[in-house]
């Protein structure tokens, strides 16, 4: 395996894993850029160590174990990210914006495609993308950083209890015993009423088209008719958010004014709608300003946090840096 001829073909071998890696580096981390750094890391330790890979474990297996004493690493010294929710109760919208806190301090959105499976059983995919949904990331960070991996190895990703014990070299009896108060901890989390991620069915493709119309025309009749009477309305990096119709709409026809005459292309973040918004600037141009991301329970609206770090995700999302003003809607 040392021929330098091999290269190329023990590099594809890893490779192959990469997608599924960062997905649960992600689960782990709760930041994309972060996620990739622990799987960058994972391979160059693996290409090392890989002359001294004796098969005992799967290379999937291995790939994994290296992966979680990465993200630990990473773990052992941080706070916990949140949504502003998790950081204080509801404000006001005649409050002034605070100072934004650092990135470090939010729970960060991926792309959906980045983390739940193309095609494959259909239960699968439900399940990778509850995983995924900000409520339930936010809801991991309760937990700490081995219990966190034993509950996604177990639930998420579906291994054995003697597969997660041999990876994290400890006895199968402290796996069900990590796994038990990890599912303590998420009952005593709440996460919006357990409602699953909405499935993109006729019904929630309406919502959507609703949802777009209300925000591009800018009628808060309409759009606080999309919204549950408790849906909340966050923008991270600042830790204000609001829960009230009243309270969004007075904040959107006066500190949010300038979203007025937005435009809004559709995506997907974690496993949940999401839209690119682009507002007009001073030249009638339309820049980027937010990636939205949407909460859908019951066949309305129950949250949505604007990402407003736009250099950050806009090119991680793969949407365009800003929009013509004469362009198509």
């Amino acid at each position: 395996m040392t021929d330098a001829t091999t290269a190329p073909d023990r590099t594809a071998e890893l490779e192959q894993y990469r997608a599924e890696l960062v997905g649960y580096a992600y689960r782990m981390l709760a930041s994309p850029f972060e996620a990739e750094d622990a799987v960058q890391e994972t391979m160059l330790r693996a290409w090392r160590g890989l002359d001294h890979f004796e098969g005992r474990s799967q290379l999937r297996s291995w790939l994994y174990r290296i992966t979680t004493n990465v993200c630990l690493d990473m773990l052992s010294s941080r706070q916990r990210r949140a949504r502003p929710m998790d950081l204080q109760g509801p404000g006001t919208a005649d409050i002034p914006l605070p100072a934004p806190l650092g990135e470090a301090t939010w729970i960060e959105p991926i792309p959906s495609d980045r983390v739940t499976p193309a095609g494959g059983d259909p239960a699968d995919l439900s399940v990778a993308r509850e995983s995924v949904r900000l409520a339930f990331m936010a809801a991991l960070q309760h937990l700490p950083p081995k219990q966190r991996a034993v509950l996604i190895l177990r639930e998420v990703l579906h291994w054995h209890a003697a597969e997660v014990a041999e990876l994290l070299e400890t006895s199968v009896a402290s796996v069900n015993s990590a796994l038990q108060r990890a599912r303590a901890t998420l009952a005593n989390v709440d996460l919006s009423a357990d409602a699953p991620a909405p499935v993109l069915d006729d019904g929630l493709q309406r919502l959507l088209a609703r949802y777009v119309d209300a925000f591009e025309r800018y009628d808060m009749d309409a759009l606080t008719a999309l919204l549950h009477e408790d849906a909340t309305w966050n923008m991270p990096p600042y830790d204000l958010w609001l829960q009230t119709h009243r309270d969004i709409v007075d904040w959107c026809l006066g500190t949010g004014i300038g979203c007025k005459d937005s435009r809004l292309i559709p995506v997907s973040a974690n496993g949940s709608p999401a839209f690119a918004q682009y507002k007009p600037g001073p030249d009638g141009s339309l820049g980027p300003w937010s990636l939205q991301v949407l909460e859908v329970r019951d066949g309305k609206i129950s949250g949505i946090t604007f990402f407003l770090d736009t250099a950050r995700w806009f090119p991680l999302f793969g949407v365009p840096a800003s929009l013509p003003a004469d362009g198509p809607r």
